[in-house]
């Protein structure tokens, strides 16, 4: 199994049970150093599509899922790794029993955009069902879309 930490509407443990159904989830952890974003624009169906980009000081909320290794070719359709949209990048999450290596989706888009407010509202019912902290929800609800 490896740990992949995924920052966006695959929050919810229920999506991703449709997703990953070998894949549980694991633990809730912040990327340090790193911010939300949008971009792709052009890629999206409803406007741009998530990401994240290193930003000092920034933090993202992300769920921990054991991702199964029959889940792991689905899960890179999904995210259109095979179409160049997402690729995986290597990296470290802060969690309540320390730093964990995990790897996430990044956009291979610029970054700029804005998402649907439908895309924007599923990404924080995401993150709210996840367990992320009230003011990390609140910030994705009053976002521009």
């Amino acid at each position: 199994m490896s740990l992949y930490a995924a920052y966006a509407g695959n929050l919810d443990a229920r999506l991703m049970t449709r997703r990953a159904p070998h894949s549980p989830m694991r633990s809730t952890g912040w990327l340090n150093g790193w911010r939300l974003t949008f971009g792709g624009e052009q890629m999206g169906w409803e406007g741009a599509l998530a990401t994240v980009v290193e930003a000092p000081r920034s933090q993202v909320f992300v769920a921990l899922y054991d991702l199964a290794p029959m889940d792991e070719d689905s899960m890179d359709r999904w995210e259109g790794v095979g179409l160049d949209i997402y690729r995986r990048m290597r990296i470290r999450v802060h969690t309540l029993d320390g730093e964990e290596p995990a790897w996430m989706y990044v956009l291979n888009g610029y970054e700029g955009g804005l998402p649907s407010a439908r895309y924007l509202g599923e990404i924080a019912d995401a993150a709210e069902s996840a367990g992320a902290p009230h003011d990390y929800v609140m910030e994705l609800r009053k976002r521009p879309c």
